[in-house]
């Protein structure tokens, strides 16, 4: 399914596009950053440039690497979902604060935006690890949404807002189905903000089917209060790109963090029990800087879609995870 989703991504940022200027990049400097795991999902540090290959629509590009990314200072929004049954994970992920605490200490800045069918920034990005703390201690439960394209969108332009020299990373936190995003806009401004942007995603995502049956075990689960309507089925999304466009939507709707993790190249896990999720979290901290930057630069930077294969020139070496594509607008003046 994801080589799937990355071959079918620039024909959806290509069909769509041109709704969205905004998001285009103006230099011809291709930034990709790129994590390289072993069998066990562990990071394998020490490849070199000589190590990797870059093609740009199956054209091999001469490729650098950054020496400097480990020692970049980042910059994080965490997205945390509190509405429908969120409520029920805030036990599980209630360690988050303590687990961001040495990441913060190196010099980190976070930021706190929460959702539900209503994005909230709570704190806007700081390096003080107590107000983040702080702000974590009140999460509340919210209503019957999660309009997790609309949190993404939102997270992506804070993170576009701060200094290019820092790394930016987005931690969101829900289920894997959207409920509330007004898809027909959203669907546009997300994809082509994962087309253009730089920023590294790692999506942690519960099962709010599955959290119910483990919490009824529990004796947790106490009430049906965020039943409500699937508001995906209630608005479905209309297209005229065809069937290939239809299969990428669908994608995103079945599962949005995972689909639009793979289309950037991020890091998607799911957990069901607060050791789960306090593993996932400690490796997203170690993810950081083990993330080999390369840039390169379009031998035939036409206007439009890219698509993007990263390798590596021993294969048997790891795996790759990089972004699939990125969208041009030609050759720079």
């Amino acid at each position: 399914m994801m080589s799937r989703v990355l071959l079918l991504f620039p024909f959806l940022i290509g069909m769509i596009a041109a709704q969205n200027p905004a998001f285009h990049s103006e230099t011809n400097l291709v930034l990709v950053p790129t994590l390289i795991e072993d069998q066990n999902g562990r990071p394998i540090y020490g490849l070199q440039a000589k190590d990797f290959g870059i093609e740009d629509d199956g054209v091999a590009q001469s490729l650098q690497l950054d020496e400097k990314v480990e020692s970049e200072p980042v910059s994080v929004v965490v997205a945390i979902q509190c509405g429908r049954r969120a409520e029920y994970e805030f036990s599980r992920i209630k360690g988050l604060a303590a687990m961001l605490d040495p990441l913060m200490s190196s010099g980190a800045q976070v930021a706190i935006v929460e959702f539900d069918s209503h994005v909230e920034l709570k704190r806007d990005f700081t390096a003080n690890s107590d107000e983040i703390s702080l702000e974590l201690q009140k999460l509340q439960r919210g209503d019957g949404g999660a309009a997790i394209l609309d949190a993404v969108y939102f997270s992506e332009n804070l993170l576009n807002k701060v200094p290019a020299e820092r790394q930016r990373v987005l931690l969101l936190i829900s289920e894997t189905r959207d409920h509330g995003s007004v898809w027909a806009r959203r669907l546009n401004q997300v994809v082509s903000l994962a087309g253009s942007s730089n920023t590294s995603m790692y999506a942690l995502s519960f099962s709010p089917s599955r959290s119910s049956v483990l919490d009824t075990l529990r004796g947790n689960n106490t009430d049906e209060m965020h039943k409500g309507p699937d508001l995906l089925t209630a608005h479905p999304v209309k297209s005229n790109g065809g069937d290939e466009l239809m299969m990428g939507v669908q994608a995103l709707r079945k599962n949005s963090p995972k689909a639009i993790a793979e289309m950037t190249g991020g890091e998607y896990k799911s957990f069901t029990t607060r050791d789960g999720f306090e593993t996932h979290i400690l490796e997203f901290t170690n993810h950081l800087h083990s993330r080999y930057l390369l840039t390169f630069e379009p031998r035939d930077p036409h206007p439009g879609a890219h698509l993007i294969r990263v390798t590596l020139k021993k294969p048997a070496v790891g795996k790759v995870l990089a972004r699939g594509s990125y969208w041009s607008l030609g050759r720079k003046q």
